[in-house]
């Protein structure tokens, strides 16, 4: 990020932070280390990290804003998805009739802010942050999903229907109707529900839902990677495959063989499509859920982050009579898109 020395060296002067002498040093040391001064200044102990965010910001004539102890709307945090708000450290924690406001370390990365403009389809009103702030501000895509499991959990403990897959009479054992009436527990459905809901918002094209010896692993692939969502109690485990396999018209006692199947939901964003399979494992049954999203929009390669030479390869590509265009990438990358657009 380019910055005037100069004005930066005015307004350490002016704020009263360090001292001339620090400045002077540091200035030096910048020649020599090809360091910024900030940076000397922060690293030796005269300047914290985030003052010197704000000095930056004030040069830039661009606001500073701190977001350690702020909650945020979760429809606004997951306007970028978690994957891209960590890599790129670029936070959206505000949305109003001017534009989304999204707080940055690196205010002049135009690639991003462009990408995160075409996605959320509205004007990105950068704003400077410290690495602390960005760090704060990463945590609460989790909390806020954390802190719903909790909260039915909690709540609903006295209620919850659980049943361990070694005990007798557990889900092994169990008729197809006591399957169904623990699909139909409340808290099941609102754990499923809550875990859908979560994945829509960020983004998900994923869910993986994965029994283990002591616990029942909820993961979101976004962009390709997949991502730990939650971790949940495993005697949960027997009554949220029930409520998916109610959702998706499988055979509810059949635990042997893999199943898959379809349901959708309609929302305010539009109608979602799922595509479920299940797949029996040594320690209970995994599934699988591939959201479809019917009303998505349709993309650009530019819009997919092809630009310059990779898109004019592309372009002249197509153009030949022969040949082929290859895509390649894991699960939930984007090929199908890609090849579609």
């Amino acid at each position: 990020m380019h910055v005037d020395e100069k004005k930066i060296i005015d307004l350490l002067n002016d704020s009263g932070l360090v001292t001339k002498t620090d400045i002077s040093v540091a200035q030096k040391k910048s020649k020599e280390t090809n360091q910024s001064i900030g940076q000397i200044l922060v690293s030796g102990g005269k300047l914290t990290e985030k003052d010197w965010n704000k000095i930056q910001a004030i040069s830039l004539g661009i606001p500073f804003v701190n977001l350690e102890g702020e909650k945020i709307d979760m429809n606004v945090l997951t306007l970028i998805p978690e994957p891209i708000a960590k890599n790129s450290n670029i936070i959206a924690y505000k949305k109003t009739d001017q534009g989304l406001e999204v707080a940055m370390l690196d205010v002049e990365n135009l690639p991003v802010i462009d990408f995160i403009k075409k996605k959320v389809g509205a004007r990105i009103l950068p704003r400077m942050t410290s690495p602390a702030s960005i760090k704060e501000a990463l945590k609460q895509y989790k909390k806020s999903l954390q802190a719903d499991f909790e909260d039915i959990i909690k709540k609903e403990s006295n209620s919850l229907k659980t049943v361990s897959d070694n005990e007798p009479g557990s889900s092994a054992e169990k008729t197809e109707k006591e399957l169904k009436e623990l699909a139909e527990d409340l808290p099941i459905v609102k754990i499923v529900d809550t875990l859908v809901s979560h994945a829509i918002l960020q983004g998900a094209s994923d869910i993986h839902i994965e029994p283990g010896e002591e616990s029942l692993i909820v993961r979101y692939r976004i962009d390709g990677i997949l991502h730990d969502a939650m971790v949940l109690p495993k005697d949960t485990a027997p009554g949220i495959v029930a409520r998916i396999k109610v959702l998706s018209n499988l055979k509810l006692d059949e635990k042997r063989l893999p199943q898959d199947g379809r349901f959708k939901i309609t929302n305010e964003q539009g109608s979602v499509s799922f595509r479920v399979s299940t797949l029996p494992t040594y320690f209970g049954e995994k599934t699988v859920i591939r959201i479809l999203r019917e009303n998505a929009k349709g993309f650009s390669l530019e819009g997919l982050g092809f630009h310059g030479e990779a898109l004019e390869r592309i372009h002249d590509g197509m153009k030949k009579r022969t040949g082929m265009l290859l895509a390649a990438g894991p699960t939930g990358s984007g090929k199908t898109t890609t090849l579609y657009t």
